[in-house]
């Protein structure tokens, strides 16, 4: 600040800079600024224009109808208005504003008047820069609250969903939660599967008609996860959701990515809009509830179909179908994998889920105990991995979530032990989590073994915050070169025992596979199970056993 300024002016000066320091709202802050400007020099005429992405816009007008706020910076359009002094905010190499004033009465601005205009410019632009830091902050935390809300949400959504057997509870529970989420007075649910009748929930529309949805002709790849009704293509469908006012659809997608039915929904109140981040939000929660949907098909299949009335045979069959039917084709990798539960069903599990393009998410796990309990958990593990990715940036992130849901959905002495695997096949790069699941082995080309040890808890066994605060899962990463082996598998093979109690252990298993490694991948995993059989002997498997072989093509 120069020293020219007379006492009078370093006054006003540092009464203004308190001024506009003591406002953390940018509009307040303009307000001030020029109210004080136009004050002090008898000024009818002044103008502010803030920089917002790089562009200079019009933020505060007094005594110029011409102009109007949220304009574009127009020097000479301003000059031709009467405003014949700007003057930068801040550095004049980056102002982050401009200031525009016109002649005072009957007088021109002294030097001295623009020195004092100078310096209060400088200190508005860091009042300026204060203010939007405040907003930026408020704003990231009302994004963290509705985040917030969203998880608790969906926390309690996976809580009823869990215990719901039911397709219409099922039904009930959605769209309780989303009428909930955003007060929408007209919603309708319709959804279907052959050979059962359609599940209806309709408030405030006539929308029975979607029961016949075969004539809509809706396949998987017509349906988003979520659709405006003002961006489907003219059709007597979109007819009928236009005479319903139907503003929003979540396609109910079943497990082989069929639409099994279809969620609408009508305005807000207030005449709000669904954000993107509205619709996401939405689409989690349909996907939960389809996989619902689904065990709830399938609970109801298996009753009619066998009449079964013990509890284990009707989780063996449920469990079985928690496994993919086949196995996806990935170019340079060939997969195979198998799993022999202990008992008529068990805890293990495997899946391969695509996160995008080629690349896939491989998962092994294993839930402590066995028989129902670890069935009806798993269950609810596949649930969750499949609702959950694609929309979690990171392995981290995913282990973390899924911690926090199985914790809050599972009994105290109950977890899950899990390797997670992100393989991109074109390039080999592997990223991994290990949550406290048994070591996997990497074998290399050259018969080296490495082994991805345990890089976090098991899902499910310690608090959220305990586990942020104390044991955060790591994620590793490692290449897969071509001739390399990757198995994963249960601690059914390393901990499989003969007559005398002798487990397994690592190193027979890198030693077994070593010779096999140029064999076929369907044929390494045959040889596996075949070589712990001849291990056990006579001795009953006593746990779980589960095996996941990956190969790089040489």
């Amino acid at each position: 600040m120069s020293t020219s300024l007379g006492p009078s002016r370093l006054e006003a000066l540092l009464e203004s800079a308190q001024l506009l320091h003591s406002s953390l709202n940018l509009d307040d802050l303009l307000r001030h600024l020029l109210r004080s400007v136009m004050g002090r020099l008898l000024i009818t005429k002044g103008v502010i224009a803030v920089a917002e992405q790089g562009r200079m816009r019009l933020a505060l007008v007094r005594g110029l109808p011409k102009l109007q706020v949220g304009e574009m910076f127009d020097e000479s359009e301003i000059r031709a208005n009467g405003i014949h002094l700007l003057l930068p905010i801040g550095d004049a190499s980056a102002p982050v504003g401009m200031l525009g004033l016109a002649h005072p009465l009957n007088r021109t601005i002294e030097e001295e008047e623009i020195e004092f205009l100078n310096a209060l410019l400088g200190i508005a632009a860091s009042g300026i820069a204060n203010a939007r830091a405040h907003a930026e902050t408020h704003e990231l935390n009302q994004a963290l609250d509705q985040k917030v809300q969203e998880l608790k949400t969906l926390l309690d959504l996976v809580r009823g969903l869990t215990s719901a057997l039911e397709p219409d509870d099922v039904a009930q529970l959605l769209m309780l939660t989303i009428a909930g989420r955003w007060a929408v007075r007209k919603y309708a649910l319709v959804a279907w599967k052959q050979g059962h009748p359609p599940v209806m929930r309709l408030k405030g529309m006539e929308l029975d008609k979607l029961a016949d949805y075969e004539r809509f002709n809706l396949c998987p790849d017509q349906m988003d996860d979520h659709i405006r009704v003002s961006d489907l293509p003219e059709s007597n469908f979109k007819t009928l959701l236009r005479e319903e006012q139907a503003e929003v659809i979540f396609p109910i997608k079943a497990g082989d990515d069929t639409t099994g039915g279809l969620v609408v929904l009508g305005p807000r109140p207030g005449n709000l809009s669904y954000s993107e981040s509205d619709l996401e939000f939405g689409a989690g929660l349909t996907a939960q509830a389809a996989v619902a949907f689904e065990n709830a098909w399938f609970v109801r299949e298996t009753l009619e179909r066998k009449k079964m009335e013990q509890e284990l045979a009707l989780a063996a069959n449920i469990q079985q179908n928690l496994f993919p039917a086949s196995l996806p084709k990935l170019s340079h990798l060939e997969l195979a994998a198998r799993n022999r539960p202990a008992r008529s069903c068990g805890g293990d599990y495997y899946d391969a889920l695509p996160v995008s393009g080629q690349t896939h998410l491989i998962c092994v796990a294993d839930v402590s105990g066995k028989g129902l309990p670890a069935s009806l958990l798993m269950s609810n593990m596949q649930a969750t991995m499949r609702a959950l990715l694609g929309r979690i940036p990171s392995l981290t992130e995913l282990a973390t979530l899924t911690n926090s849901l199985l914790y809050a959905t599972t009994p105290s002495n109950k977890y899950v032990t899990a390797i997670l695997v992100e393989i991109d096949p074109e390039t080999g790069q592997c990223r991994y989590v290990n949550a406290g699941h048994t070591d996997c082995l990497l074998l290399r080309a050259n018969g080296e073994a490495e082994w991805l040890r345990a890089t976090g808890t098991p899902l499910g066994l310690m608090e959220p915050d305990i586990v942020a605060l104390m044991a955060p899962y790591e994620e590793r990463s490692f290449q897969l070169h071509p001739g390399d082996l990757l198995a994963l598998f249960s601690d059914g093979v390393t901990e499989a025992q003969d007559e005398e109690e002798n487990e397994y252990g690592e190193a027979r298993v890198a030693d077994f596979l070593r010779p096999l490694a140029s064999e076929p991948a369907e044929m390494i995993v045959d040889n596996v199970f075949t070589e712990i059989d001849r291990f056990a002997g006579s001795a009953p498997q006593y746990d779980d056993i589960t095996l996941f072989v990956i190969k790089r093509e040489p």
